[in-house]
């Protein structure tokens, strides 16, 4: 049997997607208000400064994976104009769903594809712009998913990635404290699940550091690749250029 994490528990490899789909069938119908309350808003302006870095433009054709509840795919759609296009995927198709809906609540029509990010159903070089947010670290594979990032992009396409990462020294006890004890409760009051909550905070520790992922990415096929640190390091946006 070959293991992986999830969390800080060993799984079976196969298991893992299940089970990964699983807590976001529980939190998606919470999903955006915990993420305002988890992050005091500050998640919103992590997608703004990943959007402005994108520079996502008119025609572009763009891929937004693990997009959840669609905040990047909404900005995406207004930036790509009437000739570009805008693909949200996701594995999950309860989070998939929410997203769709809101999108067309607000007056955009994206394509939704349920699909693994590990076996995209799209052909070599499609796209302008690949975005994942907060979605690499619950991959199994995720030398595989960014191969597969790596394939789906134009010759001078952009990948975005946003996700947790490791905090500055001085954060660290704080932050600790946050994940592991207010977090678990807050997802408890608000979502009835704490559980999924302490995963998710367990995730983030097993997830690579800002120069392991530049490293990792590099190794699957971006020719250049820089990363931003964000609010201390919480979370950091790696970029990724195909040459």
């Amino acid at each position: 049997m070959t293991t992986t994490h999830f969390g800080f528990e060993s799984v079976d490899e196969a298991d893992k997607a299940r089970r990964v789909r699983g807590v976001f069938d529980s939190v998606a119908p919470k999903y955006d208000l915990m993420n305002d309350l988890m992050s005091a808003g500050l998640h919103r302006a992590w997608k703004a400064y990943t959007v402005l870095v994108a520079d996502v433009r008119e025609g572009h054709q763009v891929l937004d994976i693990a997009g959840g509840t669609g905040d990047l795919a909404k900005a995406f759609a207004r930036q790509v104009g009437r000739t570009g296009r805008v693909v949200l995927s996701d594995i999950n198709e309860a989070m998939l769903r929410v997203g769709r809906d809101r999108l067309a609540d607000a007056g955009l029509m994206v394509d939704a594809v349920v699909c693994d990010a590990e076996k995209l159903p799209f052909s070599d070089a499609q796209f302008d712009r690949v975005s994942v947010a907060f979605g690499l670290r619950n991959m199994t594979h995720k030398d595989q998913a960014l191969r597969e990032m790596q394939r789906v992009l134009k010759p001078g396409g952009k990948l975005l990635a946003l996700e947790f990462s490791r905090v500055a020294k001085p954060l660290e006890k704080a932050y600790d404290w946050y994940s592991f004890k207010v977090l678990p409760r807050l997802g408890k009051l608000v979502a009835g699940d704490d559980a999924s909550y302490r995963y998710l905070a367990e995730s983030i520790r097993m997830h690579p550091s800002q120069e392991e992922l530049k490293t990792l990415m590099q190794s699957c096929g971006f020719g250049h690749v820089d990363y931003h640190n964000l609010t201390g390091g919480m979370v950091a946006l790696h970029v990724g250029i195909k040459c």
